[in-house]
């Protein structure tokens, strides 16, 4: 976590400096927000890849003198495929096109978006990935 925490420590001194200097040769208030706010999220990640890398035990990734059997092994749970990302985007699409349209077609999409989140929030306990 020590190459990332660095990583975007740079990132966000990079940031840092181009914000100033594009605020006084564009004089753009909205881009210069935008370069701000970029800013504090990449120190706001620096901070908290620093953070975990002096929690957690050094990785094969961070030592210079690491072989890549260390990097063996398990690397975590991945979910597998999943419909309801579709459905639940869907649903979304109904409840835009409902306020547009008319507040009978937002509450059925809203209706619709809470089976469909509780599907997805629920997957893993039916069904054939059930934990």
């Amino acid at each position: 976590m020590k190459a990332e925490a660095w990583v975007m420590g740079a990132c966000g001194i990079f940031f840092a400096v181009v914000a100033p200097i594009y605020w006084l040769l564009a004089g753009d208030p909205t881009g210069t927000a935008a370069l701000v706010m970029t800013t504090l999220l990449a120190s706001l990640v620096a901070f908290y890849a620093g953070v975990v890398a002096k929690q957690i035990p050094a990785r094969p990734e961070d030592r210079s003198e690491a072989e890549i059997v260390e990097g063996a092994g398990e690397l975590g749970f991945f979910p597998p495929y999943s419909w309801w990302p579709l459905f639940c985007a869907m649903a979304f699409a109904v409840i835009v096109l409902g306020v547009a349209i008319g507040w009978w077609l937002f509450i059925i999409g809203a209706g619709i978006g809470a089976v469909c989140l509780c599907g997805w929030v629920f997957e893993y306990y039916r069904g054939v990935h059930a934990h």
